[in-house]
């Protein structure tokens, strides 16, 4: 989204854009990100990526904990 913004803002001092100097015409949107459709979709993905990392998150610490059990089994206490 930023090289996008960068390429399509309109330069100060050559009054085109970086993307109309390179290339002689305008960047095209494929479709208005504007539509309320479009917006409610990409909250649904953000949503559903952030129960994704909370539920990997949890099974990391799973099995962290599983594998100290399972190291812990062979060690001894060790005398001074």
């Amino acid at each position: 989204m930023a090289e996008f913004t960068i390429n399509n803002k309109v330069h100060s001092a050559t009054k085109v854009s970086p993307f109309m100097e390179n290339y002689e015409r305008e960047i095209r949107m494929r479709a208005d990100i504007r539509k309320k459709g479009k917006v409610e979709k990409a909250m649904e993905f953000a949503e559903r990526m952030k129960k994704m990392q909370k539920e990997a998150g949890a099974a990391l610490r799973k099995a962290q904990e599983e594998m100290k059990q399972q190291a812990d089994r062979g060690r001894k206490e060790v005398e001074e």
